[in-house]
């Protein structure tokens, strides 16, 4: 990280952040979308009359204000107005309907309520009313508007909660994870001190703004003085023009979009699909090993992913310095303020940028261990130099027969197969083995027939043990996934083929 960045890096608010920023380069921009460019003084100065705004509507500090809005400049303006009075905000995913919105309204206990009025052919507005939301107002392309000189100070401290976010609640019902400004900055920093970017580069934002990236992206931006695209709706091939047309250097956001990416890429072998495309880097859902050799072989770009989660954004990432082995096989290293710890086999974690727990003290006394380390649920390892090695979540290990069998470890190798795109494998109930082994299968356009003896021909040809071999197959045309990062959603596969039996 240079020096600018290390300096900024030790805000105490996100709002100091942006200030020192726009000071140093006002004109520069920091959001792109479509024909519209936000300079970094601009975004401190709008976002100063929003917050005048929003006071005049009645938010003061530590009013919580929900807010469930596309990936727009309109959404970052709101969010750091937000942030200038010193509000609590609880970001909601936009695809987000009754029953989660529902849920952290209530549980948050939230004043107001931003929405964008009919998103998508879905109207938001009309949601919020049924679900009796109060301070409901509409900001998808206009914001409240005021004179700064009402304002209060902004906040002096980073360390009070002021953002809660929401768990996918793909189980149960979601968590509100607390988070301050200083814990996001934290992660937002690990990000920027990892991928070694440049006021050169233009990154972009395909995930949800909702999500706890928006900030951990923007704080990246905010460091470093470079600009990001803002997809409202992200789809390929058709976000590629927008991408061309400002130049977008690094890309990215989860191993689903890698796949996307480089399934473009193999339409026109030989011919970068971005031209300007230099690096992509994510994280939030496994990366097999082949998925990594195969974008850096074919797009000719280097690849760099982390390991983050709604609790902690960002734990560990890859650099770009790291060895071929390192960015195949390893989620990265941490930096030095995150403390790594691996507790019968599961991953533990303390450190600024660790959530302060969640809405629900019971849950957050359940979560953390009697030294203050944040228990993931996630399985993995250390390597020697100090990169994390995941092998998998405690849910995802199967238990056949008395024997574990790590779930990732059988996905990572069927990820080989020429006939497999992408696969999910997952334990279903078996009277006699305690669990069996499935493997869900999307395949490649034109991949010719895929059989069960076919898959486990070729996992013994790769070395896996007989006892770990899958006992059923199941090809389906798409692998059913959340609407964030595009997580391939397990529960929904053990629930359609639990009472399946081959």
């Amino acid at each position: 990280m240079d020096a600018t960045a290390h300096a900024l890096s030790g805000s105490r608010t996100l709002w100091e952040l942006v200030s020192r920023r726009a000071a140093l380069t006002p004109g520069r921009p920091v959001l792109l979308q479509d024909e519209r460019a936000l300079t970094f003084g601009g975004l401190r100065e709008r976002a100063e009359r929003v917050a005048a705004g929003l006071y005049g509507m009645g938010v003061r500090p530590g009013t919580v204000v929900a807010w469930q809005l596309p990936t727009r400049i309109e959404t970052a303006l709101l969010s750091f107005a937000l942030a200038r009075l010193g509000a609590v905000q609880t970001p909601l995913i936009p695809y987000y309907r009754e029953r989660e919105a529902g849920f952290a309204l209530r549980e948050s206990r939230a004043e107001f309520f931003a929405v964008p009025g009919t998103w998508r052919g879905f109207d938001h507005t009309a949601m919020a009313r049924r679900l009796g939301a109060r301070g409901v107002f509409e900001a998808y392309d206009s914001l409240p508007d005021g004179d700064p000189s009402v304002l209060p100070a902004p906040p002096a401290e980073g360390a009070s909660v002021r953002w809660i976010y929401w768990t996918s609640g793909t189980t149960s019902a979601p968590k509100g994870v607390l988070h301050t400004d200083r814990s996001l900055i934290a992660a937002g920093s690990c990000l920027a001190h990892a991928l070694r970017l440049t006021p050169d580069d233009v990154g972009s934002m395909a995930f949800p703004y909702a999500h706890v990236a928006g900030p951990d992206y923007t704080v990246m931006l905010l460091l470093y003085g470079f600009p990001a695209l803002m997809a409202e709706h992200f789809a390929l091939p058709d976000t590629l023009e927008d991408y061309r047309r400002h130049g977008v250097t690094v890309a990215g956001g989860s191993t689903a979009f890698y796949s996307m990416f480089l399934a473009e890429q193999r339409k026109r072998p030989g011919r970068k699909v971005v031209p300007t495309l230099r690096l992509l880097a994510g994280g939030g859902a496994p990366k097999p090993p082949e998925l990594y050799h195969s974008v850096v072989r074919e797009m000719g770009v280097q690849l760099t992913h982390g390991y983050g989660m709604t609790e902690v954004p960002m734990i560990t990432m890859g650099s770009p310095g790291d060895s071929a082995e390192d960015l195949a096989a390893t989620e990265g290293r941490p930096p030095r303020e995150m403390e790594v710890r691996i507790v019968d086999g599961e991953v533990r974690l303390r450190g600024e940028a660790v959530c302060r727990g969640y809405l629900d003290p019971a849950q957050t006394a359940e979560a953390f261990d009697e030294d203050g380390f944040l228990r993931t649920g996630d399985l993995g390892h250390l390597t020697p130099s100090g990169h994390l090695v995941l092998t998998g979540r405690r849910k995802d290990v199967i238990i056949r027969k008395g024997e574990n069998i790590s779930a990732r470890e059988i996905e990572d190798l069927l990820h080989r197969h020429p006939a497999v795109g992408d696969v999910a494998v997952v334990g279903l109930p078996d009277a006699e083995r305690g669990e069996r082994v499935c493997a869900v299968v999307e395949q490649p356009p034109g991949a010719g027939e895929l059989t069960l003896a076919d898959v486990t021909a070729f996992l013994r040809a790769q070395g896996l043990s007989v006892h770990k071999l899958p006992e059923q197959l199941e090809v389906v045309d798409a692998l059913p996934r959340g609407d964030t990062l595009r997580k391939v959603l397990k529960y929904q596969l053990r629930e359609r083929y639990s009472g399946t039996v081959k």
